[in-house]
């Protein structure tokens, strides 16, 4: 996924991360500089829907203009697609997994 924040303010003439912190915090998502400053920059790793709702609601969007789905790349070795199933082996002491 691409996390569009910083293009979708852009569209709504938005230029620092500062404007829509103040506007987060009025709706009631109250956001450290340090947080909006990582979300205005980066990807972030995990984004609480509920902060996802208040985002898309001051910034008037849809998630889908957020977090826009990247093409994944194809695998790159056929080799690793023939790779034979894991099979279960015992172990002294230990027991296989039921089937």
């Amino acid at each position: 996924m691409k996390w569009n924040l910083r293009m979708v303010a852009a569209e709504r003439e938005i230029w620092r991360a500062s404007d829509p912190q103040r506007a987060l915090a009025a709706a009631g998502l109250v956001i450290s500089k340090g947080k909006m400053s990582k979300l205005w920059a980066q990807s972030p790793i995990s984004v609480r829907l509920d902060d996802l709702d208040v985002l898309c609601a001051v910034l008037r969007c849809e998630p889908s203009e957020l977090l826009v789905p990247e093409p994944r790349p194809a695998p790159s070795s056929p080799v690793s697609a023939k790779q034979p199933p894991v099979r279960p082996t015992r172990r002294k002491g230990r027991s296989v997994p039921p089937a």
